[in-house]
């Protein structure tokens, strides 16, 4: 499996997909039950199958992620080529950027020198999407960028 199986409650959500799914292998439900019972082997298989291509369609379509701890923030944008961060880290420990007041804190002390905004770069491996789930099972999430753009902005003013 190149990702991960997705949740029961996931697979619930795109029941009407992995019925399409198992129609394309000539699977009727009938036979997926007789699949279950008789060789859950075989059915475990098929939504690992189903999974990964669920996560290659999503992944594919990613541009932008971000994830907060509670001292950084870390912005990814993802090109053709390469995987472009901004980083923006908080040296002061009263201020917590998980939670609403420490991001209000951020938000108005940007020019503060508790602040380090900072960029980076780096060439996508020959794995786009595996990248990119790598950073998703570490806690980012799939966003549409407006907090990089913002911050592109005023990084390269």
């Amino acid at each position: 499996m190149k990702y991960e199986r997705l949740t029961r409650e996931q697979l619930e959500e795109l029941h009407e997909e992995f019925a399409k799914f198992l129609a394309t292998q000539q699977i009727t439900k009938d036979e997926w039950t007789k699949i279950k019972q008789e060789k859950p082997k075989v059915a475990e298989e098929e939504l690992d199958l189903f999974s990964d291509l669920v996560w290659e369609g999503v992944l594919n379509k990613v541009e932008f992620i971000e994830h907060f701890s509670p001292q950084q923030i870390f912005l990814f944008y993802f090109d053709d080529q390469f995987i472009h961060l901004i980083g923006i880290k908080v040296n002061n420990p009263a201020v917590d950027l998980q939670t609403t007041e420490g991001y209000d804190w951020l938000k108005q002390n940007l020019m503060n020198d508790d602040v380090d905004l900072y960029t980076s770069e780096k060439p996508i491996t020959e794995d786009r999407n595996k990248d990119i789930f790598a950073l998703i099972k570490q806690g980012a999430r799939i966003t549409k960028g407006e907090l990089y753009l913002y911050f592109e902005r005023l990084v390269h003013a």
